[in-house]
């Protein structure tokens, strides 16, 4: 949770700003979005410069983009670094000793060197455009403000020694299907086949379905071992996108699971269940998507649900009670869900919103099946003073069907 304004040092509101505050803190969203759309332009402009014309003719105009662009992106790698003590394993390990480990992480280099060819032009003249390369690693830094290239990167490196094992194969079949053609097709056509080192060339672009043309075996042998090799290769190319696709779809589970279970586990109807238990619960819920101002509940309502927001915002208002804001990770809904009452509150999306839903039907089941959990709702109920004390699962006589 964001920590009051009033409560924050300088250093710890830029560390906000710039590390915790994403995807809560409107200002840190404006930020980072400022950030990703000056690295998109900078890769954009380091390509038009390689067209003679337009350089010619928006030279000084690119130049005084790189230097604004440099001044921007150094202001952001020294805050980075100055505000990096207020992380607390960062502060442990002291103001210098843990800046520099902080400088070392990954993340940190990508942000020096997407600005450091800059200043080496100061010292030592070098043609701009020759440092192209360096500049294009500014797009590297998209990745801090991607939750998609962030989880990609995990994927590979949570897969690395799956895609490492598919690599070896790979060189194992390069090597193999290189050879063969060497001893099959040296002697008919020396200058493509004369060594393992040249018909490499045909190998990789056999086994990586690319397919170049520019060298085929003329022997009966050789086209056999080009049949192989080209059907090992449609096994082989995909085994990478498969790794990695089956890693990025675990690694989406796992996320989901997490914020889900953390989402039903602070409710105060589930307060005293355990981990295994949580997640027997999270297997009934469902998705729902709403519109922005379309009612979820209204006050004479059967309550027949609990609801989770995945993503969005909800605005509650309990008449003479006041209004309350809700947003990503927070649940509504829960009085009454169990004795079938009448709803007292009205609720609306504020935006469009994707919403859990724990309909009480299946609930009620999933207790009549489950007679340990019906015993932790019933403490929970008790401990919480809530609406929520029940007799054994069934149906009711208060809920208009």
């Amino acid at each position: 949770m964001l920590a009051p304004m009033s409560y924050l040092t300088a250093r710890d509101r830029v560390f906000e700003l710039l590390e915790l505050g994403r995807g809560r803190d409107p200002a840190s969203q404006a930020l980072d979005l400022i950030l990703s759309g000056l690295i998109i332009v900078n890769v954009i402009v380091v390509m038009l410069e390689t067209v003679p014309s337009i350089y010619v003719q928006y030279a000084a105009g690119f130049r005084v983009f790189e230097v604004i662009s440099v001044i921007v992106f150094t202001i952001e790698y020294v805050a980075r670094v100055w505000s990096s003590t207020a992380d607390r394993f960062v502060a442990a390990d002291g103001p210098i000793k843990g800046r520099l480990k902080f400088m070392l992480q990954p993340y940190q280099i990508i942000d020096l060197v997407a600005v450091l060819p800059f200043y080496l032009m100061l010292f030592e003249p070098f043609d701009l455009r020759a440092l192209r390369i360096f500049r294009l690693l500014r797009f590297l830094k998209l990745v801090r403000y991607s939750r998609a290239l962030t989880t990609l990167t995990n994927v590979m490196v949570r897969e690395s020694r799956s895609l490492l094992a598919a690599l070896v194969v790979m060189l194992g079949l390069l090597i193999a299907s290189s050879t063969a053609m060497y001893h099959v097709e040296r002697y008919v056509q020396p200058e493509d086949f004369g060594s393992i080192p040249a018909a490499m060339w045909w190998s990789l672009a056999t086994l990586t379905t690319v397919g170049y043309g520019d060298v085929t075996p003329v022997t009966v042998t050789g086209k056999l071992i080009g049949a192989l090799v080209m059907i090992f290769g449609l096994g082989m190319a995909a085994l990478p996108i498969g790794i990695l696709a089956n890693g990025f779809a675990e690694e989406i589970k796992r996320r989901d699971f997490v914020v889900t279970w953390g989402m039903v586990a602070r409710a105060p109807l589930f307060a005293r269940l355990d981990a295994a238990e949580v997640a027997t619960v999270m297997r009934m819920l469902r998705s729902k998507a709403v519109r922005s101002g379309e009612v979820i509940m209204a006050p004479g309502d059967p309550a027949r649900a609990m609801y989770f927001i995945d993503q969005g915002e909800v605005e509650i208002h309990t008449f003479g009670k006041g209004d309350h804001h809700l947003s990503d990770g927070d649940f509504f809904g829960e009085q009454n869900l169990l004795t079938g009452g009448r709803r007292q509150a009205l609720a609306t999306a504020a935006h469009d919103t994707r919403l859990l839903v724990l309909d009480r039907d299946d609930l009620l089941h999933l207790l009549s099946l489950h007679p340990k959990i019906a015993e932790h709702l019933r403490a929970a109920a008790q401990e919480h003073r809530t609406d929520l004390d029940f007799s054994p699962p069934g149906p009711t006589a208060t809920e208009d069907e």
